[in-house]
């Protein structure tokens, strides 16, 4: 994945009339305007590059921008050991037959939610503090017709399984209802009660 920093362009000024390449482009004219307080304003008319005499260069600049590369991941994606990312409908119900009797905490999400934003960094802590507990990631965009299916209505939004008994629970949550999900994974979880 490529990211692109602002911080890494370079300008450097040409002439228009010294550079025949670049003498079909529709160049900007700089004119002076004055606002009602007598300061100069800069404008821009569109000019055909016929309109400059050759004896009057006309400054152009170009933006060199380079693309640096970076391993920070999104922050939807950076997962635990036992984090794993759905993106179809059949990954989600093969996630689920995998599982077998062990608890599953599914989060459905976006990644423009500020909410889910929010939470993710101590749902990843209380995945890690649990490992005996399978977290499914559900991208509401990715998969909204599994969503609609499932009546997810608001994010971040969770949903308990376990084996033969389906679906334990579903609420919502956020970062000041942090304690709901605590006490839902206490309730559905006694032997590791403690450790949340």
């Amino acid at each position: 994945m490529q990211a692109y920093s602002l911080f890494s362009l370079k300008v450097s000024p040409f002439s228009l009339h010294s550079n025949p390449t670049y003498s079909s482009l529709l160049p900007f004219k700089p004119t002076a305007k004055f606002n009602s307080w007598g300061k100069t304003v800069l404008g821009s008319n569109v000019v055909n590059a016929s309109d400059y005499a050759p004896n009057k260069p006309l400054l152009l600049f170009k933006v060199h921008a380079s693309a640096d590369e970076t391993d920070q991941p999104n922050w939807w994606e950076k997962n635990a050991p036992n984090m794993v990312d759905i993106h179809s409908t059949q990954e989600f119900l093969d996630a689920l037959s995998q599982a077998g009797d062990k608890l599953v905490i599914v989060e459905f999400y976006g990644t423009w939610c500020a909410s889910c934003r929010a939470l993710f960094p101590k749902i990843c802590m209380i995945a890690e503090k649990h490992p005996e507990i399978l977290f499914i990631k559900v991208n509401f965009d990715e998969n909204k017709s599994l969503c609609k299916s499932l009546n997810i209505k608001v994010l971040p939004y969770f949903h308990f399984y376990r084996g033969a008994d389906g679906l334990l629970d579903s609420f919502s949550c956020s970062l000041a209802k942090l304690q709901k999900l605590k006490d839902a994974i206490a309730n559905y979880n006694p032997a590791h009660a403690n450790e949340s």
